[in-house]
């Protein structure tokens, strides 16, 4: 078949193929709520501490607490994963997110919340997502056929980014009109449609790995698969590169909003929806194309403007223009994280998809926080504006390296 002919070509009906499955139906529009009322919450969570510390170094510890968690038990989630049922571990890890956020809340609105407060909470939040992002990307498969998993997992991007653009602009408004304790309540109470939409999915039975080995052995296993693969291995160490000199970025944006560009709560959220429109447009974009483009030169060309465009928005200093960069950012972020996350799954056995996303999520969430409190010790020390440009360039040394010395990304479907 060549390239093109019509079943080759990007389709509009192709971008949200994986809908047709009722399971995946209920979960996206679940999920959709819920990661609104999470970005509200990150995104007034952010701005809160850097109101109470004045410290771009005391964000980038929050980043840290929120990830210890990620490098010491996501991939034992992924064990987990694969042993039980995943609908059922997803709906404790959203009643266990749900509390944190009440808990905060609580204390925003009685006007006790402390920045101690705030590092135990997100802690505590690092330990429910430790067990639920491995799952919850184990769990696509079991709504969708194997054909439309790249699809699924585009349309994760698009639900997750349509949630940036709103969230953080709702955020920032009703912050600045009526403080962070509703930001948090309204998250909150957000957990209830996905865990409704869990509760009401109709799944096929699924094989489970056995449990005659121990936790310790199954995860070497999935590490080992991990290991022997040069491909997935290298898609991770892309996905590392981003989250760590890249998506770190993100722990700034309060203090930049503030001592950059000289706004408030507001500027805060627009920066943050600015990036959620670019990568909702990547999403849809690798949702229409389908397997009409090479997925392998998508992830690569993504891994090297994500830099260059980081560095130029470390150079310019004017909203407007952030803005625009931010959206670009955030375009090009989604084509090296979506389709290593798609590329990864498609190249691995359901039997072992558990453990394998583990390590994909101990990587990418466990490299955000490092990312963090290093660009957070690094502005703290020499400027936003230094920290954000040495850390594209490390970004691209990586992905440089990566086109010249690594497996053939490029030649992948």
């Amino acid at each position: 078949m060549t390239a093109s002919s019509p079943s080759r070509r990007p389709s509009w009906q192709k971008t949200f193929s994986a809908l047709k499955h009722r399971n995946y139906r209920l979960w996206f529009w679940g999920q959709m709520i819920s990661l609104f009322g999470t970005w509200m919450q990150m995104t007034a969570q952010g701005f809160l501490v850097y109101e109470l510390t004045h410290s771009s170094a005391f964000l980038g510890y929050v980043g840290f607490a929120s990830g210890i968690p990620s490098w010491l038990f996501t991939m034992v989630g992924g064990v987990v994963a694969d042993r039980m049922s995943r609908r059922r571990l997803l709906i404790i890890t959203q009643l266990a997110m749900m509390i944190q956020a009440l808990i905060l809340a609580a204390l925003a609105f009685f006007g006790i919340v402390q920045p101690w407060h705030i590092l135990v909470l997100a802690f505590g939040l690092g330990m429910a997502n430790a067990f639920d992002a491995p799952t919850r990307l184990a769990f696509i498969s079991e709504m969708v056929d194997r054909d439309d998993l790249t699809n699924a997992v585009a349309l994760n991007a698009t639900m997750f980014n349509s949630a940036i653009i709103v969230g953080p602009a709702v955020a920032g408004i009703i912050y600045a009109a009526f403080g962070p304790g509703w930001c948090f309540i309204i998250n909150g109470f957000s957990f209830v449609a996905v865990i409704a939409a869990l509760m009401a999915m109709r799944l096929q039975p699924q094989e489970r790995a056995g449990q005659q080995t121990s936790t310790l052995s199954a995860l070497i296993e999935g590490v080992s698969y991990v290991r022997h693969q040069p491909v997935i291995r290298t898609l991770i160490g892309l996905v590392a590169a981003v989250c760590l000199f890249g998506m770190a970025l993100g722990t700034l944006i309060p203090a930049w909003s503030v001592k950059i560009l000289h706004g408030n709560a507001a500027t805060n959220g627009m920066l943050f929806s600015a990036r959620g429109v670019g990568s909702l447009i990547g999403a849809l974009a690798i949702a229409s194309l389908g397997q009409s483009a090479s997925r392998g030169k998508l992830i690569m060309g993504g891994s090297l403007f994500f830099p260059v465009f980081i560095a130029l928005f470390a150079l310019v200093h004017i909203l407007p223009a952030s803005l625009f960069l931010m959206m670009f950012i955030g375009f090009a972020s989604i084509f090296v994280l979506n389709l290593s996350n798609a590329t990864i799954q498609s190249l691995t056995p359901d039997n072992l998809r558990g453990r394998v996303m583990g390590v994909y999520s101990t990587i990418f969430m466990g490299s955000i926080p490092i990312g963090s409190i290093l660009l957070g010790t690094m502005a703290e020390q020499i400027g936003e504006a230094p920290a954000a440009f040495i850390s594209a360039a490390a970004a691209f040394i990586f992905a440089g390296a990566v086109w010249l010395f690594g497996p053939n990304i490029r030649s992948l479907d």
